[in-house]
Order: C-alpha cells, then structure tokens, then sequence
C-alpha cells in the first residue's frame, strides 16, 4: 500500500510531540537532581538572535497543530504564546497532541494537489498539499524539536538519539 499524506504526516507530528514531552521530563529529572534551576533551561537558546527552549517548544507545538489542521481543512487551534514555566511547556505539548489526535485520514488524504495557502507577515506561501507536508510542514517541525533536543543536550539532560527516535521501531 503506498504511503499517504497522513501516514507521512499525522503520526509523526505525534510521536516527535511525545518524544519531545518525554525529553522535557528526563531533562526536569536531571535539573532536580543538579539543582540546576528549571528557568536555566527554559531560558537557554544556543545563539543570541534564536529562541529560547520555551519558544522552540512554541514552535514547534505551531507546526504540528497548524501542519494537521492545514493538511485536514481546518484553521489551526489558537495556542497564545504565554507559556513561561516548565510546566506550561509540558501542558502546551498535551494540548497539541489532543488536537492532532483528533485528525482523520479522511481528512487529510485523497487530493494531495489541493492547494494550501500560508500566510506570512510578508507574503502567502503557496503549496500543494503533498510538497506542504514534504517540503514546508515537517522540516519547519523537525528543525524546532531538533533545536529544543540539541537545548537540552546542551545543558547537560542525558537525553541521545534513541531518546529523539522513541517509538520510531513500534508497529
């Protein structure tokens, strides 16, 4: 059976989501037992012009939600950027994850040349549906959620790839 929009799509931005929320824990845990203060953390960017691991984590709970919605039809979920602490983060990430889960292949398969339109500040980015999800969606997803596991790596969580890939080998 070939691959679908959804399959290369949906259950990515899922299991990358709870990969993220499990290495926020193990980084929690390693801060704890450190004393290393959580804001360290949440405040750590690895270049002065990048986000923080509070907005990494924003963006990429963005590109999931809005990746889904865009992909099923639907307008993204409003999610405010006012998450400060580390348990706003992992609340944030639930949240997003409730409303991927909610996408159906119905929704999302069967007319890979749609056309998705994604307005910017400075102009709309225009995409099938097929080079959104492959071209856009999951890059701009992986780069954040890469960001925020190259953050914690940083600051010392004993977080590897195995950690990044969880769930990658499950059928």
């Amino acid at each position: 059976m070939p691959i679908t929009l959804y399959d290369a799509s949906i259950p990515v931005y899922l299991q990358m989501l709870r990969n993220l929320a499990a290495l926020l824990d193990k980084a929690e845990t390693h801060a704890s037992a450190s004393g290393m203060a959580l804001s360290e953390l949440t405040e750590a960017r690895l270049a002065p012009d990048m986000h923080t691991l509070i907005g990494q984590v924003q963006l990429a709970s963005d590109a999931a939600k809005g990746g889904a919605a865009r992909l099923s039809g639907q307008t993204p979920p409003s999610m405010p950027d006012t998450e400060t602490t580390y348990e706003e983060l992992k609340a944030r990430i639930a949240r997003t994850i409730a409303f991927v889960e909610t996408i159906t292949p119905e929704q999302v398969n069967g007319d890979e040349d749609r056309i998705i339109e994604l307005p910017t500040p400075s102009r709309t980015l225009t995409f099938t549906a097929r080079d959104f999800v492959l071209k856009f969606s999951l890059p701009n997803f992986f780069f954040h959620v890469t960001t925020a596991y190259g953050l914690l790596r940083h600051k010392g969580a004993p977080i590897g790839k195995l950690d990044f890939l969880a769930g990658a080998a499950q059928v």
